[in-house]
């Protein structure tokens, strides 16, 4: 709790009101967060800047809005502070009670004109369906991009928030939208594993074939994943089984590094290329060498995988993969394979 008292004795004895520390910046910052509001009054009676920027909150009034002190946001807005200053983790007081799901202080900083900026896209991720609806109501933009999710959709649909999907896909959020880490909301519900949100992305329009981000594709994003009911949903509605893309190349490299035989076994019974060539390991034989998969190993090597491919941007080879990992049995599996070991007979 706040220790009042002690706050006053330091400050007359002339302990400065606007120190700067680590966690929280300033004891202004300090005592916003943990809602002490009379220390708060105390610290703005003896000067404390109430736009000072620093720390994980960033300002006073993001700290307050973040711990959902209702008080002391109108206390710090009527004294005078920046409703919508930048800086923190989540960028602005609007933004921050949105991710809480704080709906009187949402209304308090929206009358005392705070920026949408990325509110809706917080709210979206964390499922608080009544700020989402709020937001909308009074004018966010549905399609507003930025963050690290790309936009509000992307992050529902990453979190696996089914109606508030609905919701946004409802209100005009484009199916398509790119950006963020995950490129687009399918391929995001791809990776995360959120089955019925991929389904009626793809009953609304979604691209099941679009590129971009770490994974490529939605079909790469699943199979890294090992989602393969995701992967089956797919390749029945379409996904190329061989696109190319992402970090591991094609959703088989990304497969076979992941150890998911039974998806191995799907993408290989749905035409994928045993030898299709890859970026991070050069070959899907490569990868699973490289992560001990040996069952794998022997799946691809039946299924016609050269055991001497050449590629990728770690190891150049499966045996020198294995090699390196010290993967023994792989290693003399490649071996009696035919691999190339580099000695000269």
């Amino acid at each position: 709790e706040g220790h009042e008292q002690i706050v006053k004795l330091l400050l007359d004895k002339g302990a400065y009101v606007n120190a700067e520390g680590r966690y929280y910046c300033c004891a202004l910052q300090a005592a916003s967060a943990k809602g002490h509001e009379q220390i708060v009054r105390l610290l703005l009676n003896r000067g404390a800047n109430i736009n000072a920027k620093g720390g994980h909150h960033g300002y006073a009034l993001q700290a307050a809005s973040t711990t959902d002190h209702e008080q002391i946001v109108r206390l710090l807005l009527d004294k005078g502070a920046n409703v919508n200053a930048e800086g923190g983790d989540y960028g602005n007081a609007l933004q921050a009670a949105s991710a809480r799901g704080s709906e009187q202080t949402v209304r308090l900083l929206l009358i005392e004109g705070g920026y949408y900026c990325c509110a809706l896209q917080a709210a979206s991720a964390r499922g608080h369906e009544h700020i989402v609806r709020l937001l909308l109501n009074k004018g966010a933009d549905v399609n507003i991009e930025g963050g690290d999710y790309g936009g509000s959709l992307q992050a529902a649909s990453a979190e696996g928030h089914e109606q508030i999907v609905k919701l946004l896909l409802d209100k005009g959020a484009y199916v398509n939208v790119e950006g963020g880490d995950y490129s687009s909301a399918l391929q995001a519900a791809s990776f995360s594993g959120h089955e019925q949100i991929v389904r009626l992305l793809l009953d609304r329009g979604a691209n099941i074939n679009a590129k971009g981000g770490h994974h490529g594709y939605a079909l790469q994003a699943a199979s890294t994943t090992d989602h393969e009911q995701i992967v089956r949903l797919l390749l029945d509605k379409g996904a190329n089984v061989n696109a190319e893309g992402g970090d591991y190349g094609n959703a088989l490299q990304a497969a076979s590094a992941r150890g998911s035989e039974q998806t191995v076994r799907l993408l290989l019974n749905e035409g994928a290329n045993v030898n299709l060539r890859g970026r991070r390991y050069g070959s899907a034989l490569e990868a699973a060498s490289a992560n001990g998969h040996e069952q794998i190993v022997r799946l691809l090597l039946d299924k016609g995988a050269d055991v001497n491919a050449e590629g990728g941007e770690d190891y150049g080879s499966a045996l020198q993969a294995a090699s390196s990992r010290g993967h023994e049995q792989i290693v003399r599996l490649l071996l009696d394979k035919g691999a190339d070991n580099g000695t000269v007979d």
